[in-house]
């Protein structure tokens, strides 16, 4: 066995992209090795009932789940367990099939720890993901099921494309995700209003009893997205995923002047963002935080802010496999020398505090 830091110089001399399709074909080859699987379920993943939770109904053993846009055909969910993640989500998924943005359409920034893409929602369709999808749920830990119109579907038919999505996926993952903040499919992020939200989730709610989420992006101001959310919990959202990548694109120096920026240069921006919606939020919605998130304070910063789960993807380009295991060990070191007994404890600790 070599270190991830020879992976690591082996993978970045490939394009981004090309570097990722080599994880997948990997990570599926993992997830169907079964002794390599035992072992690096037994490396990586933690089980303690310190981190447990009962959420919408559903167990999550560790608060640390994959993000969407990692996983967006649902190939590699047999091999997430040995990664060390307690829930993982798939997708986005579109009705249709779509190639996504012409490429190069995905960059590294080693020295700021961060990537920027611009995919466009690039998938197999939605007929060919529940296929794979069905292959493997119910799973082992929670399946999380992220979805979006098609880059043709013109605004007033987006409607249409959510219903048959959320008919799609609804008996096949633990919970769904409605995408409407992705900066790389034109005009999406124009759905974030409150018409639009209100519609969708009145829609959605009606279709199925299964917990619906909101993603919202990072870069709207603290007051119009408290209102959005607000606004989506009040039409049936179960809960608030915050934050997407952002086209903050000061963040960067010389980065591309299109698509989203993610991993460490987004830390500050979402948590802040976060912040100011789990003030008004919090105990009202399962509030769901991602953006920048790479180790246990930071994940238990935005725990102790009002998560009940955070999600992770960029840090794993640079951190390698042992990142979630050293999340959650971290977390519960912190747990200890705050002297909680359960994570259910510190979540919102500093909103109680006030």
């Amino acid at each position: 066995m070599f270190s991830y830091d020879t992976l690591k110089k082996i993978l970045f001399k490939f394009e981004p992209e090309t570097a990722h399709h080599i994880a997948e074909f990997g990570l599926k080859a993992l997830g169907n090795c079964r002794i390599a699987k035992a072992y690096m379920e037994k490396k990586n993943y933690i089980s303690n009932t310190k981190l447990t939770q009962d959420v919408f109904g559903v167990k999550f053993e560790n608060p640390v789940g994959l993000a969407a846009g990692f996983d967006k055909n649902a190939t590699m969910i047999k091999a997430m367990k040995s990664l060390g993640f307690g829930f993982t989500e798939i997708g986005t998924m579109t009705p249709r099939p779509q190639d996504g943005n012409p490429k190069p359409r995905m960059f590294r920034y080693p020295e700021q720890k961060s990537v920027q893409n611009a995919m466009g929602f690039n998938n197999l369709g939605a007929h060919t993901v529940l296929k794979n999808l069905k292959k493997v749920y119910p799973f082992s830990i929670p399946i999380g099921a992220n979805i979006g119109k098609n880059k043709t579907t013109p605004e007033e038919y987006a409607l249409s494309d959510y219903k048959t999505l959320i008919n799609k996926f609804k008996d096949s993952c633990d919970y769904l995700v409605i995408n409407i903040s992705s900066p790389n499919t034109p005009n999406l992020r124009d759905l974030q209003n409150e018409k639009f939200i209100t519609e969708l989730f009145v829609m959605a709610k009606e279709l199925t009893s299964k917990p619906i989420l909101l993603k919202i992006a990072p870069d709207m101001e603290a007051k119009v997205a408290i209102d959005l959310c607000k606004c989506a919990v009040n039409a049936g959202a179960d809960g608030i995923i915050a934050t997407n990548t952002t086209i903050d694109y000061s963040l960067v120096p010389n980065c591309q002047n299109f698509g989203g920026l993610s991993g460490a240069c987004l830390t500050q921006k979402s948590g802040n963002l976060f912040k100011e919606l789990a003030r008004e939020l919090f105990g009202k919605t399962i509030l769901i935080s991602v953006g920048g998130i790479s180790n246990g304070a930071q994940a238990y910063e935005r725990i102790k802010n009002g998560a009940t789960l955070v999600q992770a993807y960029s840090g794993l380009i640079f951190e390698g496999p042992s990142m979630v295991r050293k999340i959650n060990e971290e977390i519960l070191e912190l747990l200890q020398k705050d002297g909680f007994e359960n994570i259910k404890d510190a979540i919102g600790a500093n909103l109680k505090e006030k």
